[in-house]
């Protein structure tokens, strides 16, 4: 379980955005936003850089929890 610290999301459409970002690169990826605490939490075979780089790709400021 990866965990990354997610500025700037507020919305569903945010996590909509951050789950399809991630899985599109690991389609059996499973992406748990959480937007109070701005965590997301990804178990999937993707390197952590991977992962921000995708979350990174929608418009958001990621950094390792």
């Amino acid at each position: 379980m990866q965990v990354f610290n997610v500025q700037g999301m507020s919305c569903g459409h945010c996590v909509k955005a951050i789950t399809q970002a991630v899985q599109a690169r690991d389609p059996a990826a499973d992406v748990q936003v959480d937007l109070s605490a701005k965590t997301v939490q990804v178990q999937s075979s993707l390197p952590a850089a991977a992962v921000v780089e995708a979350i990174k790709e929608e418009g958001y400021e990621v950094s390792a929890a």
